[in-house]
């Protein structure tokens, strides 16, 4: 079983990606939405929140993991993983962006994220980054706020980089492309059109080529608080309903 840890619904972008590459394999997920957002803890919280996400998805039979959250930095999900291989957000997405070598990029994501460096080191030398922590954002997307409200927090935080010129944006949070048609907008409205680049693509890609299982596409999904946000997600994502949902 391929194990998937999150924050919430966030990894749910990664794992529809997943899901085309490995229609076959087993699934099981945690999203830890009694704790989301995670993207503005401490180091010391996340790493502590890691070794339980990742102990809740051993124990339900998780023989790799894939971290679809990009605030839990490549160094904790390694103290936190043990015994387990695991791919993470940074390295598969620094191999896709080979081929915009040179351009300059704006990362959007959560102030835990961006103050960890990962993305920034990943891609030194490949890309010219610029990023942009942005607080609230994630949390608007997990627990479901209007569209209204989610456009308004990201036009806020881009009046920072007013007059900027980029030739991409890279969404540097899984909750971001749950939310493109209402991102999307803002973004084209701040930088005229451009590349944005949603990283679950290639990590996605990149486990499923890492970690074989056939298990018959059985997906149990394992939540730590209620979310009608989460389940009406699930059911857009996965219409046809083919998994189990429980709260732990």
């Amino acid at each position: 079983m391929i194990g998937f840890f999150d924050s919430g619904s966030g990894g749910l972008s990664v794992l529809s990606q997943f899901r085309k590459w490995a229609p076959e394999a087993g699934v099981v997920y945690f999203g830890d939405i009694n704790n989301a957002p995670y993207g503005e803890k401490t180091p010391e919280e996340l790493e502590a929140l890691t070794m339980l996400g990742v102990d809740v998805l051993r124990q339900r039979g998780a023989t790799a993991l894939v971290s679809a959250c990009n605030s839990v930095s490549t160094s904790i999900l390694a103290g936190a993983s043990g015994e387990l291989p695991f791919v993470e957000m940074t390295i598969p997405t620094a191999q896709y962006m080979k081929q915009f070598r040179g351009k300059r990029f704006l990362l959007l994501a959560t102030p835990a994220t961006v103050a960890s460096g990962i993305y920034s080191r990943a891609l030194e030398g490949v890309v010219m980054l610029d990023t942009l922590g942005i607080p609230g954002l994630a949390g608007a997307i997990e627990f479901g706020e209007s569209d209204e409200k989610v456009s308004s927090v990201l036009a806020e935080a881009l009046t920072q980089k007013a007059g900027e010129k980029y030739d991409g944006i890279i969404l540097g949070c899984t909750h971001y492309p749950l939310a493109l048609p209402a991102l999307a907008p803002v973004i084209y409205a701040s930088f005229g059109e451009l590349a944005v680049i949603d990283p679950g693509e290639p990590v996605a890609a990149a486990a499923a080529d890492a970690f074989k299982s056939e298990d018959g596409g059985a997906m149990r999904f394992y939540i730590s608080k209620e979310s009608d946000a989460f389940r009406a997600r699930l059911k857009a994502l996965f219409p046809d309903g083919s998994y189990t949902v429980e709260v732990i």
